[in-house]
């Protein structure tokens, strides 16, 4: 699956409670072409730099960012991309390229940039949302009672509570009494702190601090803990919990593995996660472009660090396409350890036994 992209429908990226998503919810077409005058161009790099001078996480990145793009407008680098979505890529990657953000991105709107630059929506982009996100599920691909009463939740995305908080908790009650249970997030493109949280509400017995935002954009730190109580059914903090990990895993997806991986929950199989852990808010630049800035970054309450350019490294790292199967087994190991009724134990014992096979 491909990552999800950075702010492809810039209009649907939202949070509540102030909080933007880390990542935005779908990916995008191929855009068409799209004329653009010089004048445009100018005020689309004009107004992305003041933008990062005013929010980026970084401020001497900013400056640094700002200084790149000053000296390709001086040796007439743009003076030539006449079309608006080859400007948004070719700014997209000379600001990674000093930056290293893969979070940071230029987007055209051919039909004009949304005004909006916070995450308030309206009623009825909130029922579009919904209704959008209804196709896929909310982000809940997959939700299976393995052979063995193990749980597996596949999980593309993390939208916000707001829309995806009844899947989520049918998704986590359903395997509230397996025995094990395998999370896999190895196509898991980001989303919402605030559905990272109340997925792992589930996985713990009581209210637990897993992440903190400081936002350069506010001045402020936010705490991010695991709800008290939870709707339906929890499967609680003491049963064995994998979770596979991909190089796509990316923001949300990594702020989870990050978090079950510090706070000792959960075992990760699999590969070295993509490395963005900055949340990002959209910004109008001009009629038909917007920049979404990386405004503020994770502190681990545990390491007191985050994953921003390195990623989550796994505890057993294996290929993801492998990281199923070595979960399901690691999952039938643990709990023969521990099953006392015969006829149990000779099933677990049968379905290892047809894993080496």
């Amino acid at each position: 699956m491909k990552r999800l992209g950075l702010f492809a429908l810039l209009a649907l990226a939202v949070a509540p409670a102030g909080a933007p998503p880390l990542a935005p919810p779908m990916p995008q077409a191929e855009p068409p072409d799209f004329q653009i005058t010089a004048e445009e161009r100018a005020a689309v790099i004009d107004g992305s730099i003041a933008k990062l001078n005013e929010v980026y996480v970084f401020p001497e990145m900013a400056k640094k960012m700002e200084s790149a793009l000053r000296s390709r407008v001086g040796r007439g680098e743009y003076r030539s991309i006449t079309n608006g979505h080859d400007l948004a890529r070719k700014l997209t990657d000379d600001l990674r390229a000093v930056s290293k953000d893969e979070h940071l991105a230029v987007l055209c709107f051919p039909e004009g940039a949304p005004e909006r630059s916070g995450p308030a929506l309206s009623a009825d982009d909130l029922k579009a949302e919904r209704e959008s996100l209804s196709k896929i599920n909310f982000g809940f691909e997959k939700v299976e009672r393995m052979e063995g009463n193990i749980g597996y939740i596949d999980i593309r995305a993390f939208y916000p509570p707001q829309l995806a908080a009844d899947t989520a908790s049918a998704a986590m009650s359903f395997v509230a009494n397996t025995d094990a249970l395998i999370i896999d997030l190895r196509q898991n493109g980001g989303g919402d702190p605030a559905m990272v949280s109340y997925v792992l509400s589930y996985l713990f017995d009581r209210a637990t601090h897993v992440n903190d935002l400081y936002s350069r954009f506010e001045n402020t730190t936010r705490q991010w803990w695991t709800l008290a109580s939870v709707p339906g059914l929890r499967f609680g903090g003491q049963k064995p919990v994998y979770v596979l990990t991909s190089h796509h895993t990316f923001s949300g997806g990594e702020e989870f593995a990050n978090d079950v991986k510090t706070q000792k929950r959960a075992q990760l199989i699999g590969e070295v996660t993509g490395g963005g852990s900055h949340p990002t808010r959209p910004f109008k630049v001009s009629e038909h472009f917007a920049i979404g800035v990386p405004y503020a970054r994770a502190i681990n309450p545990i390491t007191r660090t985050d994953w921003e350019g390195v990623g989550v490294a796994p505890d057993l790292q294996k290929p993801a396409g492998e990281a199923l199967t070595v979960a399901y087994r690691l999952a039938v190991e643990k709990l023969l350890q521990t099953e006392t009724d015969p006829e149990r134990k000779g099933q677990l014992q049968s379905l290892l036994q047809e894993k080496k096979d």
